[in-house]
């Protein structure tokens, strides 16, 4: 197998166990009344020390441990992982809790017009025609998604659009946030210290050794294990393995099956209603982030990735 081949496998299973890690979770939460803040806690500290150990093991103790020798840099660490990595995670697992994972997933992908309104805003990108056609689309396809076309009502829980709202948000602060930190460290030293750093905080209010054990079954921790190591840590890694071999314009491409991978898994596998409309909203927002993909560059739009 060529490296192009790999990197486009690692890449497409990544971006599906992104998609499918929050379907699961969404039944861990409706079918087996797992709670939102334990999972939350437990996904971020056991994927985080997954993702520093494959670090540790693949280039030693100092690049793992170095990001923590200067104040500044070990501060910015500290903020990433509670007002960027805890807050992504948190935000987007109550909006599934509260709705469904298509919806969240979907409204999340919003973070990046955010970004791109806040760079204008800042003045640091002027806004293109292009950027107006992906604001569009981005818009369109949001309120097709949460109203099914009717101006009546919306279609999913108020509570979940907010929650997923806040998760945009979220993403577009870890997007910006992160970008002095990847250019001196290794992106997976950066995420697995700021799992660590969230699931800690979250820790003092969920501690991970209160649950009722007892009452889990298999299917719960067959559950469990695909959230946290297949939704979490492998599909992170398979992204940024896929790197090594494919350009940035190609991953991001792809990995917009992410959100295609939770709508579909959302409908036919939980059996959750989605409207004429709604399929067309969410084909708005997949064609914003292809076209995002698409566009050439330089700002950190595309930049990131939080599941």
């Amino acid at each position: 197998m060529d490296k192009r081949t790999k990197g486009m496998i690692l890449v497409i299973s990544g971006a599906i166990f992104w998609g499918v890690g929050g379907t699961v979770a969404q039944k861990l939460f409706q079918q087996h009344a797992i709670d939102v803040d334990w999972l939350v806690t437990i996904r971020l500290l056991i994927a985080g020390v997954l993702l520093l150990a494959i670090q540790y093991i693949r280039s030693g103790d100092s690049q793992v441990f170095d990001i923590w020798k200067t104040r500044f840099t070990a501060m910015s660490l500290v903020i990433y992982g509670l007002f960027g990595m805890l807050a992504v995670q948190y935000t987007y697992l109550a909006s599934i809790n509260q709705g469904n994972a298509a919806v969240a997933t979907l409204l999340q992908y919003l973070a990046p017009v955010m970004i791109i309104i806040y760079l204008v805003l800042r003045r640091k990108t002027v806004f293109r025609r292009m950027d107006s056609v992906m604001v569009a689309l981005a818009l369109s396809g949001c309120f097709l998604l949460l109203t099914n076309g009717s101006l009546s009502g919306l279609s999913v829980p108020l509570l979940a659009v907010i929650w997923g709202v806040l998760s945009a948000v979220a993403l577009a602060f870890y997007t910006l946030y992160a970008i002095p930190l990847l250019a001196r460290f290794d992106s997976m030293v950066i995420v697995g210290w700021a799992m660590i750093i969230g699931g800690l905080a979250l820790s003092v209010v969920r501690p991970p050794w209160q649950a009722d054990f007892a009452s889990f079954t298999l299917e719960v921790y067959v559950y469990l294990l695909f959230v946290i190591l297949f939704g979490t840590m492998l599909a992170f890694w398979f992204y940024i393995e896929s790197l090594q071999s494919l350009s940035p314009k190609e991953t991001s491409l792809l990995s917009s099956l992410e959100p295609l991978a939770a709508v579909l898994t959302t409908v036919f596998w939980l059996h959750e209603p989605f409207g004429v409309y709604q399929w067309l909203g969410t084909a708005c927002i997949i064609g914003m982030i292809l076209l995002l993909a698409l566009v050439k560059k330089t700002d950190p739009v595309s930049e990131g990735h939080s599941k």
